[in-house]
């Protein structure tokens, strides 16, 4: 659809919701929208009571959170008037969604040039990745057609996987690749970085954010093998994990995704963890959320400092934040730049102001070359890439820009088109206007410059 119909259409998708509640409910309608806002909001504060309290108050949070959206909608029932509140928030849904779409620029590719195949491949694969997807993709027997030789590991005897790709390359392999978690692809990047040959990623684990983010197809491990044949090389950036001071390669972890602080980070720790997630996370959370355990984090990143956040997740490149959908998927990996996220949530009144996603009070977002994580401890726990590690402070993260040689199927998936937060000026903008320099306008992006791209205290 073209932009400009796509925002004339937005447009009027939203004005027909407001005037299908001022048709029908006339004044009534200023109390709908209040009711609606008001449940919405004593629900995501129930849902904090339910996290950081114990006991009968987290008992009756969690019936506040369960009954008030029942209740509002008794309430809307009550006033006959329920049709109308689900046809206008309809109206609005399809406003936004399509206004979203017409503020979407067509995202740039990762540069990438054609490579000749390896001629002696060597691959790494996880047996328990995935819940076995090696076995059940016949990956082991794929990729030896292809030419790779390929280790199995053995998880009756842990191997150190650093160790086997630096002997392979020793050996004589000019690519190393892994089919496993993204801690394990981390590890082995770290060796064809330090060794200087390629890296191919087979999306073999339980999540592969990192597969994703390069654009791999998820669902079917196999067809990431096609690297071996008929690949394309990219040049991704690796994010460092390490002390502050002194800083040398040897203290310096290699991270693909990200590195998270705090709250999870302490969760993930515990041992009970991996036998009742749920259990132990409720267990846990209320101390940590409360600040009654856990250390006093303080984040430095460029000019800003962020003083006491319950949890902090830095990544190799930003994380999207146009909407929780994208949360969790990068739409570049070579930015040259790591991406913050500091969550700040004390009372119940500041959860329910999240609800304005970047612009909740408790929220910041930036972008910065490098971040210290300080705290009132010697050490702090810490996820990297999801494998729980006790790190020393200060901790620094930084990123080394385009350091991966990545090789990728030439035919695959990709990434699909960020959209970005709703701006009706933007919207109207568009509606009203024709030809190229509308067009012209509304391609410009803010370019990172390790300042906040959203901070609010």
């Amino acid at each position: 659809m073209d932009k400009h119909w796509a925002a004339r259409l937005a447009l009027a998708a939203g004005a027909a919701a407001l005037l299908v509640l001022l048709v029908f409910a006339g004044l009534r309608s200023v109390a709908l929208v209040g009711a609606g806002l008001a449940g919405l909001v004593v629900t995501v504060a129930g849902v904090w009571w339910v996290l950081a309290r114990r006991g009968v108050i987290r008992v009756l949070a969690l019936m506040l959170a369960a009954l008030t959206p029942v209740a509002v909608l008794v309430l809307y029932v009550l006033a006959g008037l329920l049709w109308v509140v689900l046809v206008s928030f309809a109206l609005w849904a399809l406003a936004v969604s399509v206004g979203r779409v017409a503020l979407a620029q067509n995202a740039d590719r990762m540069p990438e040039r054609s490579v000749t195949p390896a001629k002696r491949p060597f691959l790494i694969m996880n047996p328990r990745s995935g819940g076995g997807k090696v076995e059940r993709f016949g990956l082991v027997d794929q990729a030896r057609a292809l030419g790779a030789e390929v280790v199995v590991l053995d998880p009756a005897h842990p191997a150190d996987v650093a160790e086997l790709a630096k002997q392979a390359v020793d050996a004589g392999a000019d690519l190393l690749g892994v089919a496993g978690g993204d801690g394990t692809q981390a590890l082995v990047a770290a060796v064809a970085v330090e060794r200087d040959v390629p890296f191919v990623v087979v999306a073999a684990g339980t999540r592969n954010h990192f597969a994703m983010d390069l654009g791999l197809d998820r669902e079917d491990p196999s067809a990431c093998l096609g690297a071996l044949t008929d690949g394309v090389e990219l040049r991704v950036d690796l994010g460092l994990l390490g002390v502050a001071a002194p800083r040398t390669e040897s203290t310096e972890r290699v991270f693909v995704n990200n590195v998270s602080f705090g709250a999870y980070a302490a969760v993930v720790q515990s041992s009970a963890y991996r036998d009742d997630k749920a259990r132990t996370t409720l267990q846990m959370l209320p101390n940590l959320l409360t600040h009654h355990s856990g250390p006093h984090l303080t984040v430095h990143a460029g000019s800003t400092t962020v003083d006491g956040p319950q949890a902090v997740l830095v990544s190799n490149n930003a994380y999207l934040t146009g909407d929780p959908a994208g949360l969790g998927r990068r739409e570049r990996l070579d930015s040259g730049l790591l991406g913050v996220l500091g969550v700040t949530v004390d009372n119940a009144g500041q959860a329910a102001l999240l609800l304005r996603g970047r612009h909740g009070t408790g929220l910041t977002l930036l972008t910065a070359r490098e971040v210290v994580i300080d705290a009132d401890a010697p050490d702090i726990q810490a996820g990297v890439d999801g494998e729980a590690l006790t790190v020393p402070t200060p901790v620094r993260c930084r990123i080394e820009p385009g350091t991966l040689r990545v090789q990728v199927p030439r035919d695959r998936p990709g990434i699909p088109r960020a959209k970005p937060p709703m701006d009706w000026r933007r919207v109207r903008r568009l509606a009203l206007t024709l030809g190229e320099a509308a067009g012209r306008r509304e391609t410009g992006c803010p370019v990172a410059t390790g300042r906040p791209t959203r901070r609010i205290p």
